[in-house]
């Protein structure tokens, strides 16, 4: 892994230091004798590579200067300007050594990337360890939204159910209400018809002798049952059966009702048809 970022670095500080060195002897060859130009380039290869060692010892030793840095990047100035300066004054051919221009300050930006690496760097344990955690993590949060999906989806089809049921129910009351309703309805008509009480008086008066029907819609929750008439008692005139239920219906302040009254009037033992009582209520009442 460290051949990656060290060999590109290497070999660009090679390519740019041959040709800073082979455009100083060739610049200033013409001006000086050819052993002075190189003496010159080689001066200039030779800061950059010391600055270059010296940097690279001290970030072995997990240090670092500034001042050799700076150094460092002022040769690498140099060798670059030098190159600009040989291209600008090179006439036809100032494209491609302007082209190249650029190598020395892309040799220094490579040797800032390998140092980098290097300092971030860590040995195959701790590889190994980060990815085991990195896994770890990663299996853990697949796991929790497996059980997170499967949940939310039994959680729907439990609401699901529960509506449906509750739907149901509701259905079932309603149609149980409407029914109910409709009874209800159909008593209260028959219960406050003309002839509905003297039909079934006749009807039960036929079939069981001395048996007085009761006749009252039903009521829901417990009731006393009434005490059964003594058999063969006599029956009362009209006079008697009008004070005996204006009577029982001023017993009480307001006046009773006649369903009240009645059940007070056969709680009490006294005994009349339902026709009668209703004709005695109606006299007294008018």
């Amino acid at each position: 892994m460290k051949a990656k970022t060290v060999l590109p670095a290497v070999a660009m500080t090679a390519v740019s230091m041959v040709l800073t060195l082979a455009v100083v002897v060739m610049w200033l060859g013409t001006a000086v004798p050819w052993p002075v130009a190189l003496v010159v380039g080689l001066g200039i290869d030779g800061g950059w590579l010391a600055t270059l060692a010296y940097e690279r010892r001290l970030a072995s030793q997990g240090d670092h200067s500034h001042v050799v840095t700076g150094v460092g990047w002022c040769f690498g100035m140099l060798a670059a300007g030098v190159l600009v300066t040989h291209a600008l004054t090179a006439g036809s051919s100032a494209g491609a050594w302007l082209a190249v221009a650029w190598l020395p300050i892309a040799a220094k930006a490579l040797w800032l990337v390998h140092g980098l690496w290097e300092r971030t760097a860590l040995t195959p344990a701790a590889l190994d360890a980060i990815r085991g955690i990195q896994q770890t993590a990663r299996d853990e949060a697949a796991v929790a939204r497996a059980r997170l999906r499967a949940e939310a989806s039994s959680e729907e089809t439990r609401l699901a159910a529960v509506t449906g049921a509750g739907a149901r129910v509701a259905r079932v009351q309603a149609k149980t209400a409407q029914t109910l309703a409709g009874a209800w309805s159909t008593l209260e008509t028959a219960r406050a018809g003309e002839e509905t009480s003297r039909a079934l008086a006749s009807v039960t008066a036929s079939v069981t002798p001395g048996v007085t029907p009761r006749w009252e819609l039903p009521v829901w929750g417990p009731m006393e049952p009434v005490a059964a008439l003594p058999p063969g008692g006599p029956a009362l005139t009209d006079e008697a059966l009008d004070a005996l239920v204006d009577e029982i219906r001023h017993s009480e302040e307001p006046a009773l009702s006649y369903r009240e009254m009645a059940a007070r009037f056969r709680a009490a033992g006294h005994s009349a048809s339902e026709v009668r009582l209703r004709a005695a209520w109606k006299r007294v009442v008018a």
